[in-house]
């Protein structure tokens, strides 16, 4: 594995990072440097792609088609995955 120099990002930074890039707010040379990751990162790519699909799906979801219980059931669910990379 060739280790990173500074300019590089790493895969955490990218997740960091995917909010504002998507939205189109990233710096110039963030942006760049998000791109770059991207060519030479299957797994990000991947999860760019998730998160794009989560965003454009996400927009059709009706707020009565939710049940009531769904939020608090997720952010249990969350908590317990949170829990569990700690």
């Amino acid at each position: 594995m060739t280790p990173r120099t500074p300019r590089e990002l790493a895969c955490r930074e990218l997740v960091q990072l995917v909010t504002d890039y998507l939205e189109g707010v990233l710096p110039p040379e963030e942006h760049a440097r998000f791109e770059q990751h991207l060519e030479s990162c299957k797994g990000c790519t991947a999860y760019l792609r998730q998160m794009r699909d989560l965003v454009r799906l996400s927009g059709r979801i009706r707020d009565d088609v939710i049940p009531p219980e769904a939020p608090r059931e997720l952010l249990q669910l969350f908590e317990t995955w949170k829990a569990q990379r700690s």
